[in-house]
């Protein structure tokens, strides 16, 4: 299956390690993609710094394709990170750096090119929202990490109609509100709505019912990341199930979804496993 991640890319700075990982939300799906055996690729902006050279290097050595990002002078994106009991504390960043004032913005070519691929996705922190209209009116399937920001009204009337999966981040609230939030998104237009809640699992709704989901229980070294590598296993599974169901004549919607809530779970855990969203730390400068 060919997938590709577009939006932000940053390298998260470990204070406390004197480290810097790679990550962001797009960038991590085209990573965790790769892991999990897709033909992925990553397009998004890049500064020029040690930052954006280490996170290239990063993409090169694990076989991401990356040919069509734009790389601009300026600083790239970083965030500031620290470390509490194996959850990550946020200290800061650079809001993306350069790809604030040069968000990918798809010309003809890119749209030829990302017709290519089974899936996009993106998410809230990658300056895309305005191309998200090009992506459905050419039929492509996208989805979409929230991660916090489903709080905000407008930004969800201007995404849902344009995608057809949302990741949300709820474990700081009740599941009776989370349940309320999915209601919402779905009928703002988004057709499958998943939270991760953290130590609570996952659950999803499809506008018909509710599936939940149990976590795997790990002692874990590092959450950063959990949430992406939920999504990149769970939609992997899910839309391989349904291109599979087009060439077999099957359809069971229910197992499809039970399988791939199953399968994020898995992969969520072996990343809190790993220092940063996936490792390959580079000392800071």
């Amino acid at each position: 299956m060919r997938v590709i991640g577009i939006g932000d890319n940053v390298c998260d700075k470990y204070i406390y390690l004197n480290t810097m990982f790679p990550g962001g939300q797009a960038l991590n799906f085209a990573v965790y993609t790769k892991m999990l055996g897709a033909d992925s690729s990553y397009m998004g902006t890049f500064g020029r710094d040690e930052v954006a050279e280490h996170i290239l290097a990063t993409l090169d050595e694990l076989g991401v394709k990356h040919e069509r990002c734009r790389q601009y002078d300026g600083e790239n994106g970083y965030a500031r990170v620290t470390l509490v009991d194996g959850d990550r504390v946020f200290l800061g960043s650079n809001k993306g750096g350069i790809a604030k004032e040069h968000p990918v913005v798809l010309d003809s070519d890119d749209m030829e090119y990302v017709k290519q691929f089974s899936h996009i996705h993106t998410s809230n922190n990658s300056y895309f929202d305005s191309q998200l209209p090009k992506l459905a009116e050419a039929g492509l399937s996208v989805s979409y990490d929230f991660s916090g920001q489903w709080t905000d009204p407008e930004k969800v009337a201007r995404v849902a109609p344009y995608i057809r999966y949302a990741f949300l981040s709820c474990g700081s609230i009740p599941v009776e509100e989370a349940e309320k939030i999915c209601r919402a998104i779905h009928e703002a237009g988004c057709p499958m709505v998943i939270t991760t809640r953290g130590s609570y699992g996952s659950m999803l709704y499809d506008g018909n019912r509710f599936y939940e989901q149990k976590p795997q229980l790990v002692e874990a070294v590092d959450t950063l990341g959990a949430g992406d590598s939920f999504a990149a296993a769970f939609l992997l599974s899910y839309i391989g199930s349904l291109e599979d169901k087009k060439a077999q004549g099957r359809a069971d919607q229910g197992a499809f979804i039970k399988k791939a809530m199953a399968a994020g779970a898995e992969f969520a855990a072996k990343t809190c496993m790993v220092q940063g969203a996936f490792g390959y730390g580079r000392a800071l400068v």
